[in-house]
């Protein structure tokens, strides 16, 4: 078994529990950090109908109902939300919640999206979780419409962390694992997540990177202690 697969497996496997120590673990601010994802995004956007919305790594659908419910406050038009996943089990309970949605099971390098199909992209706190990153990124552009947006939230490394920074490094390697370990049964899996961030891209990189896949950065900013990053990226 690949990283990637391991990766794909350890959320089968916490799955069930997977949205409860979410809202736990982050207290529940994740919910205005996806909000205003969103809210920016159409803001940047600004068209009245759009065609289709993709959600890569979208776990339990959470994102995609936020794309619905901010779509629906301003007043646009979605024709289709697609969400994309590798885990079997995350989008097992994600049809359970959302049985009006769609949900494909595939990796975030090679979306059952044709090219230049769509006017969104999103990928929260998933990102970190692909091991081909690079080519991920080309694949989002490949199906984005020129101009779409691709929006990411995410953990982001930070090389000189603020005493606020600190206060987050310490939640993150000491006290998350401990309640994510024992909500879901699965502390390994909780563990993953501090490690997996020390080992990600700063902000800059991500930038970096976005660029040589065909973006522009129009809107960049780190919320709660720098907890969470939004990024969001024009194809150009």
């Amino acid at each position: 078994m690949d990283r990637q697969e391991k990766i794909v497996s350890m959320f089968d496997e916490i799955a069930p529990t997977y949205d409860k120590a979410n809202r736990v673990m982050s207290m529940g601010v994740d919910r205005s950090w996806r909000r205003k994802g969103c809210d920016k995004a159409f803001a940047f956007y600004d068209r009245p109908e759009l065609d289709l919305i993709v959600d890569v790594a979208c776990g339990t659908g959470d994102m995609m109902d936020y794309w619905r419910q901010r779509a629906a406050v301003k007043s646009i038009s979605v024709k289709k939300i697609l969400g994309v996943d590798p885990s079997e089990g995350m989008v097992g309970v994600g049809r359970q919640k959302f049985p009006d949605f769609d949900f494909a099971i595939s990796k975030a390098t090679e979306l059952p999206v044709e090219d230049n199909a769509a006017d969104m992209l999103s990928i929260s706190y998933g990102i970190r979780n692909v091991v081909e990153r690079e080519a991920a990124l080309r694949e989002f552009n490949r199906v984005l419409k020129p101009g779409g947006m691709v929006v990411i939230l995410e953990f982001m490394k930070n090389e000189h962390p603020s005493i606020l920074g600190k206060i987050r490094d310490f939640y993150m390697t000491k006290v998350l694992p401990k309640i994510g370990g024992f909500i879901s049964k699965n502390k390994e899996a909780y563990e993953y997540l501090p490690n997996s961030i020390e080992g990600f891209l700063t902000v800059e990189g991500m930038r970096g990177e976005l660029e040589a896949a065909g973006f522009e950065p129009l809107f960049i900013q780190s919320f709660s202690m720098d907890i969470s990053t939004l990024i969001i990226a024009k194809k150009v």
